[in-house]
Formats: C-alpha cells, structure tokens, sequence
C-alpha cells in the first residue's frame, strides 16, 4: 500500500515536471515567434519617424539674370526682324509716301512687314500738337502689337540752332539761345532747365528720344557745322553743359544721345556734303574731344551717336568713325568702358554715300560695331545687305543679337 502511494507520488511530480517543460517550450516558443514582429513593429515606427521627417530642400535651379532672359526673347525673333530692329529711319523711308503726317493703314502694314527699331521725324512731319501725339501714338500701336516693345521715336531738338518744334508754327513752346551762347556764360543750370523744357514738351507729344546732347568741342573754330551747337573749346565746360542737358532729358523720360563720337569740332568739312576728318593724335583725343563723352558714359548715358569722322593718325585709314572698329571698339567700348547703345549719324549723307553703297555701308558699320543703322540712303537695300551678309557668313546672327540686346535694353527703360 505504502509503495502505491510511493509510485502515485512519483508519476504525479512526473506529471508536474512534464508539464512545466512543455509550458516552458510553449512559452519559448511564443516569444521566438513575438521577436520578429516586435522588430517588425520597431521597423515601422522607424519606418514612420522617418517618413514624418522633413523632406531635405530640393536643389534650387539658378535664377536666370536679365541679361539671360532678354538673350532668349531676342533669340525667338526671326532673322528678319532682329535685322530690322537694327534700323531707325524717316516715316517716308518706312511707308514710300512723299511726306508722313500720319499713321494710318499704310504705316500698320509698313510695320507689319519691316519693323524697324525706331523712327525719326523732321519738320515736315509736323503740323499741330494733336496731329503729332496721334500720330506717335498710333506708331507705338502697331510696334508693340507687332514685336512686342516700343518703337524709339527720335526727333533731333537740340534747341538754339537746331530744332524742329521749338519756332514751328502751331507749337507753342519755348526757344533757346543758341548753346554756343549758354556754355560761353558758363549757364549750366539755363541749360539743364532748356534739356527739363524740351523733354517736357517732347514727352507730351509721344518722343522717346532726342539727338542731343551735343558733345562736340569746337577746336576748330573755322568749323560751321557745330559752331553754334557746340557748347564751346573748353572740354571741361562741354562735359558740363552737354551732361546737365543730358539730365535735364532724362528727368522727362527722355533717352539723350550724346554726339558726335569722337567729336566733329575739329573738322573743316562738312560730312553731310563729304569726307571730313581730324588729324589729332590719340593723346590729343583722349585730353579733349573725349572729355564729354567719357563723362556722358560715366553718368550713365545710354546712347552714342558716332559721326561720319575720320581720324587717320589714329586708325591709319581714312575709314570715318561710324565704319571704324578702331574708334568704336577699341577705344570706345574697350577703352572708355561704354557698354551701351552705338548709332550711326544720318547715312545718307555725303561721307558715306559717296564712297558706300547702302548695302555695303550698313554691313561695314555693324563689322565695326555699330548697333543701330540711322537713315541709311536705300533702307531696302540697307536692309537686305544685312541679311545677305548673314546668309554669306560676312555677318554672324549671334553679332545681329548682340546688337538688338543692346536696343532692347534702351527700349526695356523705357517701360520701367
């Protein structure tokens, strides 16, 4: 009996024994298979903490500057209109018609078809304040529904000698004494307040721009074409009057063009009859002629007129400055720093028309650096020598762009 029991005990402690290790497999076992999804849960609040971080900033792309922008506006032009953004001629030259004293039909086509950088207007072309301020208007019409900028509308107003509102009947604006005059008394506040009047009055009636101021410094005072224009002999007193009128413009939202580039006061000849030149030195250039347009680049001038002057101790030919990469790139650009707008004097006028055909005469001056071709003798001819030079790689369209850039950074200041 007392070994039953022995033996009941000993299977019941079995028993016991048996199941705790099945209970301890069981249990081992649970947390082996609980391991892993504990870790896979880790994961995923891994996963979560790193999907609730903050997305590191994406690269910035470069902004592209002014300079790049108006590359690719100019550069979606066709070669035709870049070509004929290079002109600025009469209304006449545009339309055909006798005289322009308005824009109708006939100047919305002309645009249509070649629309050109800008337009200058004359005497002729004048006969009422209303008249003219319709007239502008309508051309700036068409340019900016046709290229999308404005046209530059240029009248040469310098005042005293050379005007053409100021003494027009119908237009009630003041006159000036001659500038000649206003710089010998040393007047350059009368002369900032004249640029302040002319812009005024300019302004109203649709310009944009003016011819003046005259830069000039009469060395030769034999020399009748800017006697009375230029300001006087003294350099320093020229940069001062010619950069007060300059200002006085600006004050209006006029564009001023500083002339005539390298200076026309130490010429005999008149260039609007043929060949004129200087026989200065480049040292001599550099401490007279060039005062007031070293002034006029270093007050911001936007625009230099080059004049049909030669300079053959300088440049070793007899090329006049509008035809001379000497004068243009090597001294003005290179040298006096001007990062502006180049525009030829009239190139219709004897300097240039006997020795150039208006082909040759247009292609020549944008070789030499020339931006903006004025009133060349045949615009049509000028016009198509420019794309001819392209077609027969004389001329590059990258040098066309880089001329118009420098137009349509004028015209850009225009609409600030």
């Amino acid at each position: 009996m007392r070994k039953q029991k022995k033996k009941n005990v000993w299977y019941v402690c079995l028993i016991i024994v048996f199941a705790a290790v099945v209970m301890g497999v069981c249990v081992g076992r649970m947390y082996l298979m609980n391991e892993p999804k504990m870790d896979e849960a880790a994961g995923g609040q891994e996963e979560e903490k790193m999907t609730d971080k903050k997305p590191e900033k994406e690269e910035q792309v470069p902004q592209k500057t002014e300079e790049e922008l108006l590359r690719e506006t100019v550069d979606a032009l066709t070669l035709e209109e870049k070509a004929a953004q290079l002109f600025m001629v009469t209304p006449e030259q545009l339309t055909g018609v006798g005289v322009v004293v308005a824009a109708g039909d006939a100047t919305r086509q002309a645009v249509e078809a070649y629309p050109v950088g800008g337009v200058i207007y004359f005497r002729q072309n004048l006969e009422s304040p209303e008249q003219v301020k319709k007239m502008l208007a309508n051309m700036q019409t068409y340019s900016m529904e046709r290229i999308g900028v404005p046209m530059l509308l240029s009248i040469d107003e310098e005042g005293g000698q050379v005007t053409r509102i100021s003494g027009t009947a119908g237009f009630d604006v003041p006159e000036f004494p001659y500038m000649s005059e206003l710089g010998a008394n040393g007047a350059s506040q009368k002369v900032r307040e004249a640029g302040e009047q002319i812009g005024s009055y300019l302004k109203e009636y649709g310009f944009n721009m003016d011819c003046a101021p005259d830069a000039d410094v009469l060395i030769n005072p034999e020399n009748q074409v800017v006697k009375y224009r230029s300001f006087g002999s003294d350099a320093a007193v020229v940069s001062q009057m010619a950069l007060a009128q300059f200002e006085g413009l600006k004050s209006q939202g006029i564009v001023g063009i500083y002339k005539h580039f390298p200076g026309h006061g130490g010429t005999t000849a008149d260039t609007h009859e043929g060949y004129g030149y200087i026989e200065t030195s480049l040292e001599e250039l550099r401490t007279r002629e060039l005062v007031p347009f070293q002034a006029g680049i270093d007050a911001g001038a936007q625009v230099i007129m080059a004049g049909h002057i030669s300079c053959p101790n300088i440049t070793g030919d007899t090329r006049p400055a509008t035809l001379s990469s000497i004068l243009l790139q090597d001294i003005l650009r290179e040298e006096m720093g001007f990062e502006g707008m180049i525009i030829t004097d009239a190139m219709n006028m004897g300097a240039i028309t006997q020795q150039y055909s208006p082909d040759q005469a247009a292609v020549e001056a944008m070789k030499a650096g020339v931006d903006m071709i004025l009133m060349p003798e045949d615009f049509h001819a000028a016009y198509q020598g420019i794309l001819d030079a392209v077609q027969s790689g004389e001329l590059t369209e990258d040098r066309i762009e880089e001329s118009v850039c420098r137009i349509w950074k004028v015209k850009k200041g225009l609409q600030e």
